[in-house]
This record gives structure tokens, sequence and C-alpha cells, in this order.
């Protein structure tokens, strides 16, 4: 069992590893955010968090008190959530692709005091705030006056279950449900990954890890960070994934372990093989979603193992499981076996316990006396979703499975209607709900279609109000109106005109029917692919 705090942990790791980098911006990411290209030890990180600490202690900020960072994978993301921490303020992550639409929910529901956000974004946030009556202080890295609390009152010092930080993810609902994810959920994730040995052994002060994932996720913030951390490790954050500079950053970084997304190894594999492919340190590859026709192939070519894992946000490590040991049945999407700390059911939708080879929905909790033991502790403000997610006393993940004759977990398809693009998951309702919002749309639903690059893209089936004279200036039209409104991968990247929906007698969508009508139209007459619009904004 772990104790103690994220910042606790971070200065007895400090005591040991003072001189050891804890982290190191490689040059293209520091072109990329216009910051220097350097490292950090130990101790240089212990002083600029130090700094930090002054700073927000004066600003009045204490603990049970949320912050929000809009800093992506800068070195002051790591910085400022580690004082924070040590106030015990929780740290709420803020997507830099979110617009007006998702800043506003996420900043009156997680009721945050305080913002740290780009100078080109200061103005925009204080703004939004505004709208919804939310006093928000609004400061960047370099300048905290007025990044402060409302209430200097004392507050308990944090412990092992204080809030840690408030991470959103999409569901079903249309609305980011704020998973609340308290010290212990951290402090687990880091010794489960530190102690999953066979491929994945790590050697204390030794590990170089290098991740191309947002700290908006729990990969990046909760396994990447924190396993570094408890093992004096350094952690090397990409601003992004760079197909045609990954292996030079990859050698530049002397990485001896790196994250994917299952896109990752098939754009990888595009480029020409070359002589330098296996010239790198790595020693394996810890991530999800590699296509099993192309696992076996890729780890021939670059000669390092990909151990794909599960996981969610809700999960944490609580309930991970990892193929880190042989057999790994490459080429079956299998995802390994639960270790002895972990209680699984695999569900049909009749309720039965599935037999081997039988599809159902992977049910998780923690074995022993605490179920929820590493997982997050409830989905903020709405109780009555986090009842839902654990009835019957497991955690209900959504996802469906099957174990084979020998205990090993394969992945399905997800339950949820959740589109998941590029690791980024997207709700189709959310989605719809901006798009009825324009004038010309009587109607519209949401589904994923498949994408060979990105796994799903996004496809909009829209019933318009009357007769267009240019349907393709329209579709374009529609997807323009989201990229104001939504981060730009949520946008549709295929819209399809329909003269009507399949809906239920209740008037509700038949998802299953609408998932089939989406593979039907790609490349149908009525249909204009505008993925080119989909950009990140500079």
């Amino acid at each position: 069992m772990v104790s103690g705090t994220v910042y606790e942990a971070f200065q007895r790791t400090l005591a040991r590893h003072r001189e050891r980098e804890f982290l190191s911006i490689l040059p293209e990411t520091a072109g990329h955010y216009g910051i220097e290209a350097r490292s950090y030890t130990y101790a240089e990180a212990a002083a600029e968090i130090a700094l930090l600490v002054e700073r927000y202690s004066a600003a009045g900020l204490r603990a049970s008190q949320r912050a929000g960072l809009m800093l992506e994978n800068r070195p002051a993301m790591f910085f400022h959530w580690l004082a924070l921490n040590s106030l015990g303020v929780s740290a709420v992550p803020l997507n830099t692709d979110w617009r007006e639409a998702e800043l506003e929910y996420v900043i009156g529901h997680s009721e945050m005091v305080a913002a740290v956000v780009p100078p080109t974004r200061v103005d925009e946030v204080r703004r939004t705030a505004a709208r919804i009556n939310r006093e928000l202080a609004v400061g960047t890295e370099g300048d905290l006056t007025g990044a402060g609390g409302t209430d200097s009152a004392r507050a308990p010092p944090p412990d092992i279950n204080t809030e840690c930080a408030l991470l959103y993810t999409s569901g079903t609902t249309g609305r980011p449900k704020g998973c609340v994810l308290t010290n212990e959920y951290f402090l687990w994730a880091g010794s489960w990954y530190a102690g999953i040995g066979g491929l994945c052994s790590l050697e204390e002060g030794s590990e170089r890890l290098l991740t191309p994932l947002p700290m908006t996720h729990m990969n990046a913030m909760a396994c990447s960070t924190m396993v570094m951390l408890l093992t004096g490790g350094c952690i090397i954050p990409l601003d992004r994934f760079h197909p045609r500079t990954w292996w030079a950053s990859v050698r530049e970084s002397r990485a001896t372990v790196l994250h994917y997304l299952g896109v990752m190894p098939a754009m990888l594999l595009g480029s020409e093989p070359s002589l330098s492919d296996r010239q790198h340190q790595v020693r394996f590859g810890f991530g999800a979603g590699v296509s099993p026709r192309l696992h076996a192939v890729f780890e021939a070519r670059f000669g390092f193992p990909l151990i794909e894992a599960w996981a969610m946000t809700e999960t944490g490590c609580g309930a991970a499981i990892i193929a880190s040991r042989e057999p790994r049945k490459i080429g079956t999407a299998c995802f390994g076996r639960p270790s002895d700390k972990i209680d699984c059911r695999v569900v049909t939708p009749d309720g039965r316990d599935a037999a081997p080879g039988e599809h159902g929905e992977l049910w998780v909790r923690s074995d022993g006396a605490r179920p929820r033991y590493g997982f997050f502790r409830e989905y903020l403000k709405d109780p009555e979703a986090t009842s839902q997610a654990w009835e019957n006393g497991y955690f209900h993940t959504g996802d469906i499975v099957f174990f084979d004759p020998d205990g090993d977990f394969h992945f399905v398809d997800r339950k949820k209607n959740v589109i998941r693009r590029s690791g980024e998951n997207i709700s189709a309702v959310e989605v719809e709900g901006v798009l009825l919002q324009h004038p010309l749309v009587a109607s519209v639903g949401v589904a994923a279609v498949p994408d060979e690059v990105r796994g799903d893209e996004v496809m909009a089936c829209v019933v318009l109000r009357g007769a267009v004279q240019d349907p393709k200036a329209l579709a374009r039209e529609l997807v323009e109106f989201c990229l104001q409104r939504l981060a730009y991968y949520k946008a549709p990247g295929f819209v399809t005109f329909c003269e009507k929906l399949p809906l239920t007698a209740t008037e509700k969508i038949q998802r299953a029917r609408l998932s089939e009508l989406a593979r039907e139209r790609v490349g149908a007459e009525h249909t204009v692919d505008l993925r080119p619009l989909k950009k990140r904004a500079p």
C-alpha cells in the first residue's frame, strides 16, 4: 500500500537522486513551445517547484481548492502540478484544443478558483469565466499575479486521500465527466508500473521514458510521470507525436522506454525500412491498440516488444491488465491476464458470467477488503453515474472482451457510444449538440467510421431543414461551425446528408443502425470528405 502525497513522494526520490535527470525537453519540443531545450535534475526541479509553492501560498490557494493548468507538456506543467499538490490544491488539466463551449463547462463544473494558461489564451479564459459569472483568477506560467485563491483560511494538510487531480473524460451523456483522482490513485499507478516486472522490468535511477501523450490524460500523468518520479528516472515529454522525427527523438533522448497509441506503429511502419531502425536503446514500448496484423511486423523491424495493456481513467491502475510476460499471443488483440490483485468478471448481455471465448462486458474491482483501491473516487457532482458505474459491486467498463482457456483477455470492441480517434475519446452526443445549433440542421446523428490511420473518424449524418443549393459548401460550413466550438479532433471528418435518421419508437437514435448507415455512406455520392480541415490550431 502507498502513503503520503505525490509531492512527498517526489521529495523522497529527491533525497536519493538529487543530481539525476528528472525531466528532459528535446530541441524539437522546445522549438514548438518557444522555450529552452534543456534537462532538469531532481534538485533543479525541486528549486522550481519551491518557488511556485511560495507564490501560490502567497496568493492564498489552499487545500480543497482546484486550479486549472493549460500548460500542455511543458516543464511548467510538471512543476505547477507538484507545487499545487504540496498545498493540497487539485490540478485540473485543460486541453489547449478546447474552445469556448468546453472551457465554459469545465470551469463552471470544476469550480476552479485559478487557472494558469498560455498568454494567448488569458483574455479568452477570462471572458469564458465571466460569461458564467465564475470568479476566476487567470495567470500565466511566468506571471501568477492574480492567480490566487479567495480564501486563505487554514485547511487540513494534504494526505493520501486528498484530491490530487480532476481529469475530464468523455462519455455517452454528451457532457464530459470529471473523474476525482486522489493522491492514492497516482501513487498506486506509479507503484504498480514499477512492480510489473517481466518484459517491463525497470532499474532504479537509470530509466528514460519518452512519451508523446498529453498530460491531460491519465497515461502520461499517472503512469509515465509517476513511475519515473518513484524510481528516480527521467520523463521526456514530447509536444505530440511527430512520425517523421520520431526515431531521431528516440535516439537523441536515449530513451529506454516509450509509450504509444495504437495509431503510432501503423504510421511508423509506413516509412521506408532503414539500417537505423534498430539504432536505439528502447527495451519496450507500453501502450494499447496496436493492430494485431501489424504487431509482430513492428517488433521484427524495430527490435523491441510493444506491451499491450488495458486501463481506464476511472480504474487507474487499480485494475490495470498488461501482457508483460510471454506468451503474449501477438496478433490476437490480447492484453494479458489479470493479476491476483484484481477481481474480474466478463458478463454477457443477459447477465451471465461468460464462458471462455464468449464475448461480454468487462467488470473489474480491486481484490480484497477495498474493492475501489487505486480507482477514481467519484464522478464529480454525479453520484447517480458513480453508483451506476459500480452497480453490483464491480466497475462496469463498457468494454467488450473475452478470455481464452489460458485466462488471457482479448479486446473486442467498445460498448459505449464513444468514438476513439487517435487516442482521443469523443462523445457523439456532444458533437450532435453543437451541430444542432446550426440553423439549417433539423436533426443529426454522429457515429464512428473506420480510418486506416486514426482508428476511428467522426461521421455526421445530417437531416436538413429544406433544400440546399450547394451541399458541399454547407458540409464545409458545418465542419467550420464545429471547429469554432469544439476541439479540432471532435469535428466531423465526413458529412453525409440523409432524408431521415434511424429512430426508435420513442424518437431516439438507433445507434447500431446509425453506425451501419455511416459505414455504408463512406464514399457515397452525398458524403463529403472534410478530413483535411481538421488541423490543430497554431
